[in-house]
């Protein structure tokens, strides 16, 4: 009988024991838990949530607008270029003097009209006409004028000379103007403003702007 108490009491050491180390170990896994739940918390981020079966995923469904916001952002900044590019009317002084600012690529721009349809005019001192492109002449009513060949950087290409065009720039309206037609640049309204236009004017140029002062035989709006 002594031997059966000795075992029970054994058994019940052990069962203690085991209880003991089962707890230890039971501590250990909850502890370890703990540590990889706030790992993954704060190191690897919290994970998403799982879409449920057919729903589009968080990220897809932030898609479309996020592409529509840059596609915005893009326009915006499409607009202010074009408006800060934009070449600027000529500024008229006091005394009648035009100034034209420098651009960004080096050429002197400025809005103006032949014979009243709006162009953007670059000014090329080595020209010795104003010049326009066909659509443009068409559209100012340029018709006839006397068949002739134009020598460019890129070439002979040929052309017409139409005379009695009026030119505006600014405040200057200059009647009776000899125009080339025929020129071909990456944009129809721009035209040449040449030397059949700017020989009426004394021409000073400084590192950012052209000053046009009105010679004293030439009247503003007439020839």
């Amino acid at each position: 009988m002594g031997s059966s108490l000795n075992m029970g009491v054994e058994d019940r050491d052990w069962y203690r024991d085991a209880q003991r180390e089962r707890e230890k170990q039971r501590q250990m896994d909850e502890t370890r838990n703990k540590f990889a739940s706030f790992t993954q918390k704060n190191l690897n981020g919290k994970q998403r949530p799982q879409a449920a079966p057919g729903a589009r995923a968080p990220g897809q469904t932030g898609l479309i607008p996020m592409l529509l916001f840059w596609l915005l952002v893009m326009g915006l900044l499409y607009a202010l270029m074009t408006h800060y590019l934009k070449p600027k009317a000529a500024q008229v002084l006091t005394n009648g003097d035009l100034v034209i600012a420098r651009a960004r690529d080096g050429h002197f721009y400025a809005p103006g009209t032949v014979n009243g349809e709006p162009v953007t005019f670059m000014v090329d001192t080595g020209a010795s006409l104003v010049s326009v492109s066909e659509p443009v002449a068409r559209a100012a009513g340029l018709r006839g004028g006397v068949p002739t060949t134009f020598h460019t950087a890129n070439g002979s290409q040929p052309g017409r000379v139409v005379d009695g065009v009026t030119i505006s720039l600014g405040n200057a309206r200059v009647t009776n103007v000899r125009v080339g037609v025929g020129l071909r640049m990456s944009d129809d309204q721009r035209a040449l403003l040449g030397q059949s236009f700017l020989s009426k004017f004394d021409i000073a140029m400084t590192q950012n702007k052209m000053v046009l002062r009105a010679r004293p035989q030439l009247k503003l709006g007439q020839k």
